[in-house]
C-alpha cells in the first residue's frame, strides 16, 4: 500500500513521517500556526485541511485533519499510510462519562474501547479494547506529566443517550478507537491525549480553554514525535 496514491488526500506538499492527527480543519490550521514554521498546506481536498513544515527544533512534521467520525479518520489514515506516515498522535476532544473526568482535563488513553457498528470493520469485536503504541503513550506521559491522567475511553459512532458503561470508562468520543485500529492494521504506531470538552450533564468547555488545550497537547505531541524513546 505504501507508496501507491491516496484516495481522498491530494498532496500540495509532502508529508512527514510523523503526523499529529486532528479531527477539526480549523484546529488544524491553529496547530500548524503554533508548532510549524513557515507551514504549507500539505492538502485541501475534502475539506480536510493538512499542513507540513518544521518545527522550531528543525523536525519534519505533518498535522492533518481526519473530519468527523470513526469511518472519515479511518479513510485518512489508509490515505496518510500511502503517504509514508509511519507515526501518529490524535489530539482529540472527548465527553466525560462520570466522575473520572472533568470538564476541560486532559486524558491519555491508556485502552480504548470499541462501542458501535463500524468497530466491527476493524476487525474487532464491539467492546474489545485496543491499546496504542507504548513508546508513544509513554512519551506523551513524560511531555505532560501531572496535566494529564491515563484513562479507558470508549468510541461511538454516534454518542448515544444512555451512557452506561463499565465504571473504569472515563470518557468517550468518535474517533480513537478507528485511529488505533486502522494505524495498527497499517503498522503505523498511534497514540491519544484527548480534551475533556463536554459532560452528559451539558456542561462544555468554552473556546479560548479548548483552544489553549489544544495548543497544549499539540506542543506536547510534538515533542513526543520528536524525542528518542523513553527509558525505564
Amino acid at each position: 500500500m505504501r507508496g501507491s496514491v491516496p484516495a481522498r488526500l491530494r498532496p500540495t506538499a509532502l508529508f512527514a513521517a510523523d503526523a499529529i492527527l486532528v479531527g477539526d480543519p480549523g484546529r488544524a490550521l491553529l496547530l500548524a500556526q503554533e508548532l510549524l514554521e513557515k507551514p504549507k498546506m500539505s492538502n485541501h481536498a475534502r475539506g480536510l485541511w493538512g499542513y507540513s513544515g518544521q518545527t522550531p527544533a528543525g523536525r519534519e512534521l505533518t498535522i492533518q485533519a481526519t473530519g468527523m467520525g470513526g469511518p472519515s479518520a479511518a479513510m485518512v489514515i489508509a490515505d496518510l499510510a500511502k503517504l509514508k506516515v509511519r507515526r501518529v498522535v490524535r489530539v482529540g476532544t472527548c465527553t466525560a462519562l462520570n466522575s473520572r473526568a472533568q470538564i476541560g482535563e486532559l486524558l491519555l488513553a491508556n485502552a480504548v474501547l470499541g462501542v458501535g457498528g463500524s468497530a466491527t470493520s476493524f476487525g474487532v469485536a464491539v467492546g474489545e479494547a485496543l491499546s496504542p503504541d507504548p513508546d508513544l503513550l509513554e512519551r506523551l506521559r513524560a511531555q505532560l506529566g501531572d496535566e494529564a491522567q491515563g484513562a479507558t475511553v470508549a468510541s461511538f459512532d454516534a454518542l448515544p443517550a444512555d451512557t452506561d458503561l463499565a465504571d473504569g470508562v472515563a470518557a468517550a468520543d468518535m474517533q480513537t478507537f478507528a485511529v488505533l485500529a486502522r494505524a495498527q492494521q497499517l503498522e503505523i504506531a498511534a497514540a491519544a491525549v484527548l480534551i475533556v470538552t463536554e459532560t452528559t450533564a451539558a456542561e462544555s468547555l468554552a473556546s479560548e480553554e479548548l483552544d489553549r488545550a489544544a495548543v497544549r497537547c499539540g506542543i506536547a505531541a510534538a515533542e513526543a514525535l520528536s524525542n528518542p524513546k523513553v527509558e525505564g
